[in-house]
């Protein structure tokens, strides 16, 4: 089979190479699932550059021991191992399937039967690869933690990428007053989706800007953990998903104290992967969300894409699918 490979941590064009592998074989409580489309996420540009040296703690100090990336799947299932009762052959499955390994930058993988749930046949490939990581991330933020309410006045930090733009149908559902920020690139795409401001954060930073918000989803956190109150209202609430890792430390640790003498809440989420999958899917089959595919692209171009999603270029979800030529 086809796989993108890397065994070493470097720039993604450098050590990122398209090669023939062995096809997996599942054990027994796994599938073999033959990749249909995979996306690009925040864990690929990080783990491919070994940067925060953090991952290389856990994946592998000086070279990675897992050569292939990708954490988003969607496909059909090849073969099952002997314990699997929970899915059969021939069946469509996407989902997250960081809880239990990674590798769908490649043709096949064989994973844990309970990394994947069944594909709904409303949604195609390409959508249900983009879906499971973004849209639960946002769900998860907006009314697990953030507990968004009607006509909210919310602020979507990264609200060109995936995780915002899902995020953005997301808090219309109670009908809130949205406003995305990202760059300049991406506002006319974000104004067409339904932002009703938008802001080119090199232009106007929103923590000084004077505008207060009820909740702030932010998926950069590229600010200090104090500025972010200050862009709040009394009783607002703040929750980071993803961004810089000295950031995020930060906004964990100083949000203890903050939120022991302020009705102001900060908060980091920890996603749950595939929680509620089932409603979101309802939610699109209902056409009360949609996915913003940037792509598909085919499987060779991964390298490119990778750093192409680094640097912040990409509008909605990068989408591959792996058996485009």
């Amino acid at each position: 089979m086809k796989a993108i490979l890397f065994e070493q941590y470097g720039p993604p064009e450098k050590v990122l190479s398209l090669r023939e592998v062995e096809k997996p074989s599942p054990k027994h409580n796994e599938v073999l699932i033959k990749i249909k489309a995979t996306a690009v996420n925040d864990y690929d540009w990080s783990l491919v550059r070994g940067q925060p040296y953090l991952y290389r703690l856990m994946f592998g100090f000086l070279k990675p021991k897992h050569p292939i990336s990708g954490m988003e799947l969607s496909g059909i299932v090849a073969e099952i191992g002997a314990d699997v009762h929970n899915h059969k052959v021939g069946e469509a499955v996407f989902g997250d399937i960081s809880e239990y390994g990674f590798g769908t930058f490649a043709e096949y993988i064989c994973i844990n039967k309970n990394a994947v749930i069944k594909q709904p046949e409303t949604i195609s490939f390409e959508e249900a690869a983009a879906l499971p990581h973004a849209s639960t991330l946002a769900l998860q933020a907006l009314r697990d933690i953030g507990k968004i309410e009607q006509g909210q006045k919310v602020l979507i930090n990264g609200g060109g990428g995936g995780v915002g733009t899902i995020g953005l149908q997301l808090a219309k559902l109670y009908h809130c007053h949205v406003t995305g920020v990202d760059a300049q690139e991406k506002i006319e795409m974000m104004k067409s989706i339904g932002f009703d401001t938008t802001i080119d954060y090199k232009q106007i930073n929103f923590t000084k800007a004077g505008e207060k918000y009820d909740l702030i989803l932010d998926c950069k956190t590229n600010k200090s953990a104090f500025s972010y109150l200050s862009a709040l209202k009394v009783n607002g609430r703040y929750v980071t998903i993803g961004g810089k890792v000295g950031s995020l430390i930060k906004v964990l640790l100083w949000s203890k104290l903050i939120n022991l003498f302020s009705t102001k809440k900060l908060q980091v989420l920890s996603l749950k992967p595939n929680k509620d999958l089932d409603y979101i899917c309802e939610l699109f089959r209902e056409g009360k969300i949609k996915c913003e595919i940037d792509g598909p692209y085919a499987l060779a171009e991964t390298p490119g894409l990778i750093q192409y999603f680094g640097e912040g270029k990409h509008k909605g979800k990068v989408v591959i699918k792996t058996d485009s030529p």
